[in-house]
């Protein structure tokens, strides 16, 4: 890896400009190995670095990739309009580090969503053409039948789309409860398609994106985690 200073390392991880960052270090508030570092030209290996600000741990990484359990009524935007946006549920200095949504969510949707200030990731992940599985938990208003279960998987019709659009999956979970996995990720799809197909969907929570489970990140809601290599693996490689 290629050096930086001390300074330009803070700044990249979103902790202000460099000169306020320089200011931190200067300050004597920021230690590495448990000593404290007040020369702002220092230019310790990245790999492996963590270091404590405002007696807080912290570990260098270059791109952040981020699990949010995303409670009801977030903005997954920028520039939220009527609600709160995601990025108040971070620290302050992801939105530095240009964190942004992979994907939107309805802010009255629950559920795994990505973060990411990796440009690529966050392209690869969202394009319609990588056909990247996303299983979501429906409530329904009226009673989950055969017959509804069976228009989801055969295709139904929405306004504004060419096509139908189907289900790859579909499962009754409870008797107002469905399992439904989609590819196709269009603006409000899981509501659409269960109003199309006659019911309507009083609840949504997304589950899973590839292989990646909520579940098995054990966030309650509002929580989120860095996402390691092995967990992104579990997505659809780009």
């Amino acid at each position: 890896m290629s050096k930086l200073s001390l300074d330009r390392i803070l700044q990249s991880q979103g902790f202000g400009s460099r000169k306020y960052c320089r200011s931190l270090i200067e300050d004597g508030e920021v230690a590495i190995g448990g000593s404290v570092v007040t020369d702002y030209r220092l230019t310790p290996e990245l790999d492996g670095l963590s270091f404590t600000l405002f007696d807080d741990e912290w570990t260098y990484r270059a791109q952040v990739y981020i699990a949010l359990n995303k409670p009801a009524n977030f903005e997954c935007s920028r520039k939220p309009s009527h609600h709160p946006g995601v990025l108040t549920i971070l620290p302050e200095q992801f939105s530095w580090r240009d964190v942004q949504p992979v994907g939107r969510l309805d802010h009255d949707t629950t559920g795994l969503l990505l973060m990411s200030d990796d440009g690529a990731f966050i392209h690869a992940q969202s394009s319609p053409k990588r056909h990247v599985p996303k299983v979501y938990a429906a409530t329904t208003h009226d009673a989950v039948t055969e017959e509804l279960i069976a228009q989801l998987l055969g295709g139904v019709q929405l306004h504004d789309e060419p096509a139908p659009l189907a289900a790859v999956t579909c499962r009754q979970l409870d008797t107002h409860l469905l399992e439904i996995v989609l590819e196709q990720g269009k603006y409000h799809q899981v509501k659409r398609m269960l109003a199309a197909a006659g019911n309507h969907c009083s609840a949504l929570r997304r589950t899973a994106i590839g292989g990646l489970q909520l579940e098995a990140l054990e966030l309650e809601e509002g929580e989120w985690c860095y996402l390691e290599q092995a967990q992104l693996d579990l997505l659809v490689p780009a």
